[in-house]
């Protein structure tokens, strides 16, 4: 069951990672909420569709395994998603798609500090790990001249609620219908996000057709299967060790930056993006080493 919730879990942070290029592609030609509403419209159609056709063996597996129904908490989820992603995307209109994957990835960090306050233990590699983490980000995000721009500043708050995110679905994913809470949880992001869309935007549809394949890969992999991936991982998984997992999402967004759009990082930021990353397995060592 490890295994196979590793699996899932780094599957999640592959589809995460190669979706801040479609984040980026998908803005073109529209405002942040304007992506992130159709985005997640693409994504609840393709989990109601799954959420339907697998609906008697779920009821079936609720059945034997006393699980309760997941929509209540999907909603209380959904809302925490939408915040995190909202400061995500608007971000993006100021940062690449590598820089960004990695200050997001703070939350390899926050998640054990997270769950320390939750009762759980906190070792002496995760304080080091957040060192670490805190010197690579500064490097990476705070210039030369002591400035942090404005969309590095608004991922390092969002790190925050992917935190409370995370822990959520950990306190709950041993607990409920994950279908239900998947397609609960992306169901009310894509009504907040349109709820923005039709306050702060005047969206296009000739520019949401123009921008069908970011919406479509952005939706169906990354708010359908992605977030779906990580509920039923999570469930195999402590939070601190699929933190870790999850955050190769960082990786798997700098090599699709790279490879996609020619991003280019000067040696100070791949400085703290090598400092983040040894944070990051750094607040893991001990249960890297009992892999070993």
């Amino acid at each position: 069951m490890q295994i196979r919730g590793t699996l899932m879990l780094l599957a999640a942070s592959f589809f995460w990672g190669t979706t801040f290029v479609a984040q980026l592609a998908g803005m073109d030609g529209l405002g942040p909420f304007s992506y992130a509403a159709t985005r997640y419209f693409m994504g609840f159609l393709s989990l109601l569709a799954v959420l339907l056709y697998t609906r008697k063996s779920r009821l079936k597996e609720r059945r034997q395994k006393n699980y309760r129904r997941g929509f209540l908490i999907g909603l209380i989820i959904g809302v925490v998603l939408f915040i995190a992603s909202s400061m995500q995307q608007v971000a993006l209109q100021y940062s690449t798609a590598g820089k960004a994957a990695f200050i997001t990835c703070l939350y390899i960090v926050f998640v054990p500090l997270g769950a320390k306050f939750l009762g759980k233990i906190i070792r002496r590699e995760n304080w080091l790990g957040a060192g670490l983490a805190i010197v690579g980000l500064y490097l990476l995000a705070v210039g030369e001249s002591f400035s942090i721009h404005a969309g590095d500043a608004i991922l390092f708050v969002s790190a925050f609620f992917w935190t409370v995110q995370i822990l959520l679905v950990d306190r709950f994913a041993a607990k409920v219908d994950l279908m239900e809470l998947s397609t609960a949880q992306i169901f009310i992001t894509m009504l907040l996000s349109f709820a923005a869309m039709f306050a702060l935007e005047t969206p296009s549809l000739s520019a949401i057709i123009n921008s069908w394949f970011p919406i479509l890969y952005g939706g169906v992999m990354s708010a359908g299967v992605a977030f779906t991936l990580q509920n039923y991982g999570q469930r195999y998984a402590e939070p601190a060790t699929a933190a870790i997992l999850m955050s190769f999402e960082a990786i798997f967004g700098a090599l699709a930056g790279w490879f996609f759009l020619n991003e280019v990082m000067s040696s100070r930021e791949i400085f703290g993006c090598i400092l983040m990353l040894l944070g990051m397995f750094a607040t893991q060592w001990t249960l890297i080493k009992k892999s070993l």
